[in-house]
């Protein structure tokens, strides 16, 4: 049995009395003429210490069967006459040995039998050639014994009934992964190396049949030469044996005030009848801890499972400890001297009131919910009773919560590059808990080709209810691409439900204000030298997301889909009104193991104005990587005489690519397509065509991406290659 369980013979063997051992007669002194004392000790001899090997230490020569093993019946007196006389071919003697004639009677008594002689020859020959089909065997496996053996491990199960009771595919997988053969099969051995690894594995395998309720299974392991390779099979042959079966279950302990017994049994899921499995009694012993304490028993135990094994009546009677302890209600939580958290703020984080009754899941959602707020390195909660329960009365218990800081300040630095984008280059500095309780101040700033800012943000994550953000910003920048100039500065705020990698979250929104300063010229204005223009911009954005995928930064499987409205009101030479709608939507789907199917679309139109009635800034561009790849960055759409994007009120975006893994790498054929339009609504027509292939490495913190692509309708000026590297899939 495993550690979880304890197993006993219920047929205790009787045990030989021990003899009485009688006190020693008294001697009498002998006189000792040399005056030696014989009590004195002896000097000790320098140099005469000799270490001998213990007989465990000097493994058995594969290829031989080792002496818990049986050998097949058809051989087993071959190789013994094999061992006994391996150079001489077999004579009388051996076939008295090896049970295949009788001794030698005396002459008068002797039955004469006709061609008696010829058949006993012809079947000492047949075993003299197993000797020798055995010997070459062993010579075969020395010969290659070069101290790097190869090997195969092969298991194998004996058909019975009760072997039906057993899924052999889980069985020989959980096998393989503890393994020692399979764990140290790139590591240089011998062969007694390896047949010591094999012994390892029978060891291995007897344990797991008692896990599964195979009490008297059997394992041989046999190690021979694959015939045409230079490697040899290492086979375990299993024969399981009968299920035992459990004759008795009892829950002790479960007749405490308040517990739902029939609930609690249920719980457990073994019943009399059902097989002797270990696995299923260790987890219905944490189905049963788990359901006390998700109904107020704050310290309930269980004790290990006492599992008394009868081999004649091949059962077993099972008896699982239970000490549920009073039932209790939540209280309150009490917070260290540290200047992290109050108990104040930790009560907004909880998902608990004082009051409701004690549920560990809520004490553990707690503790992730304050690691999640990057202040705090380790934290523990420890339930501590503050009243004890009186009769049906429950107790209150507190949340005693410890937790020690992580570094608060941060400096960041990133360098990138995109085809049509240049280079970019972005330092931040960041105080997690400048104003406590998590109120962030980051600082930014971003050099690059096309793009200067400067950018100042205060953030309190947790903002009187969890999980709520609020934001505030200031920035300056300077951007001055192909499709604009533009100089901004920018005060905003929002407040948002957030979502992060340890509580990805299914629904997430965003409202906020923006009021804009941007002084700004298109590249139509460049050629017609006109004179830049300044907007004023009050902006309501406000954002609906699901998310249904399975992973925030690899998503294998589920979809997103998601929905962004900014009114808008713009001041420059007169008044104008109009609203910003993009929609966005992506979609996941495993073909194997290895391969993820991924879709993506978006699109966008704003509406209430003429595209050039709108800050060039606040237009849709399309191209680049995060839109459609192998176009220069926003040099997909309209553009001027200068042959330069002027962008648009409509949008169009469409992607698809396969995501093939191997291990920490993988590939990524795509096919991108897109394009922006001068009317409010998208009408798919003209879109551009985008193919490539990308490389992924899958670190600890995300896929690093790399795509190369090209344009497949590309329009005068556009590259024929796009480079494009990030953190994170393309969507």
């Amino acid at each position: 049995m495993p550690d979880t369980a304890r197993a006993q013979d219920a047929s205790p063997q009787p045990v030989a009395p021990v003899p009485a051992l009688s006190a020693p007669s008294p001697i009498a002194p002998l006189d000792d003429p040399l005056g030696i004392d014989p009590l004195a000790p002896l000097d000790q001899l320098p140099g005469m210490e000799v270490d001998w090997p213990e007989g465990g230490d000097v493994p058995e020569w594969p290829g031989e069967f080792s002496v818990e093993d049986s050998l097949p019946p058809e051989g087993a007196t071959a190789d013994a006459s094999d061992s006994a006389n391996p150079d001489s071919v077999a004579t009388s003697a051996d076939d008295v040995r090896d049970g295949l004639a009788a001794a030698a009677a005396p002459l008068e008594d002797m039955p004469q039998v006709e061609g008696g002689d010829s058949e006993a020859a012809t079947r000492r020959a047949e075993r003299q050639a197993e000797r020798e089909e055995r010997r070459a065997e062993r010579q075969a496996l020395r010969a290659l014994d070069n101290g790097d053996v190869r090997y195969r491990v092969v298991v194998t199960f004996v058909p019975s009934d009760d072997l039906n009771a057993l899924d052999q595919g889980a069985f020989t997988e959980r096998f393989r992964s503890l393994s020692t053969l399979e764990r140290l099969s790139g590591d240089d051995a011998n062969l007694a190396q390896v047949n010591r690894r094999a012994r390892d594995d029978r060891d291995l395998l007897d344990n797991m049949l008692r896990v599964y309720g195979f009490y008297d299974g059997e394992v041989r392991n046999s190690v021979a030469r694959i015939e045409g390779q230079d490697r040899v099979a290492m086979t375990f042959d299993i024969t399981a044996g009968p299920l035992y079966t459990l004759s008795a279950v009892e829950l002790a302990g479960l007749d405490a005030v308040g517990v739902d017994v029939p609930a609690m049994r249920a719980a457990f899921g073994v019943k009399t009848g059902d097989p002797a499995n270990s696995d299923r009694i260790v987890a219905g012993r944490l189905a049963v801890l788990t359901r006390l304490l998700e109904t107020g028993f704050a310290f309930a135990e269980t004790g290990e499972p006492d599992l008394l094994i009868d081999h004649d009546l091949r059962s077993g009677a099972l008896t699982l400890p239970v000490r549920p302890g009073g039932r209790y209600r939540f209280g309150g939580i009490v917070t260290g001297e540290d200047d992290l958290f109050g108990s104040r703020h930790l009560r907004r984080i909880a998902r608990f009131d004082s009051g409701d009754i004690f549920q560990a899941s809520e004490v553990d959602d707690l503790r992730r919910a304050i690691l999640a707020t990057g202040l705090v390195s380790t934290v523990t909660l420890t339930p501590v009773a503050a009243t004890p329960p009186i009769g049906a009365e429950l107790g209150t218990v507190d949340i005693a919560v410890a937790t020690t800081a992580a570094p608060l300040r941060t400096i960041a630095g990133a360098l990138g590059y995109g085809t049509g984008e240049g280079y970019r280059a972005e330092v931040s500095w960041e105080h997690r808990n400048f104003f406590p309780p998590e109120g962030l101040v980051r600082a930014r700033a971003v050099g690059g080709t096309q793009e200067q800012l400067i950018n100042l943000v205060y953030r309190r994550n947790n903002f009187m209810k969890r999980d709520r953000v609020l934001t505030a910003q200031v920035l300056a920048s300077n951007i001055n691409r192909n499709a604009f100039e533009a100089r901004t500065f920018l005060v905003a705020g929002s407040l948002e439900r957030q979502t992060n990698l340890i509580f990805q979250k299914k629904w997430t929104w965003s409202v906020g204000g923006e009021l804009v300063l941007s002084d700004e010229r298109d590249g139509r204005s460049r050629i017609v030298g006109g004179a830049r223009r300044t907007f004023f911009i009050a902006a309501l954005p406000t954002s609906l997301t699901y998310d249904g995928s399975d992973d925030l930064l690899d998503p294998s499987k589920g979809f997103r889909l998601g929905g962004r409205v900014s009114p808008e009101y713009s001041l420059q030479s007169g008044s104008q009104g109009y609203v910003r709608i993009q929609l966005d939507g992506s979609y996941y789907q495993p073909v194997s193991e290895r391969i993820v199917m991924a879709g993506r679309m978006r699109l966008g139109s704003t509406i209430g104005a003429g595209r050039f009635d709108i800050a060039p800034s606040r237009r849709f561009y399309a191209g680049g990587g995060g839109s459609v790849r192998g176009y220069g960055f926003q040099r997909i759409g309209p553009r001027d005489a200068n042959d330069d994007p002027i962008g648009g009120n409509g949008l169009a975006e469409f992607s698809l690519e396969a995501r093939v893994r191997f291990g920490d790498f993988g590939v990524v054929p795509f096919f991108d397509a897109g394009n922006v339009y001068a009317d409010s609504l998208p009408d798919l027509n003209g879109l551009r065509y985008g193919a490539g292939i990308g490389v992924r490495y899958y670190s600890s913190f995300g896929p690093l991406r790399i795509d190369v692509a090209t344009p497949l309708n590309r329009q005068s000026g556009d590259s024929r290659i796009g480079v494009y590297i990030s953190l994170g899939q393309a969507f």
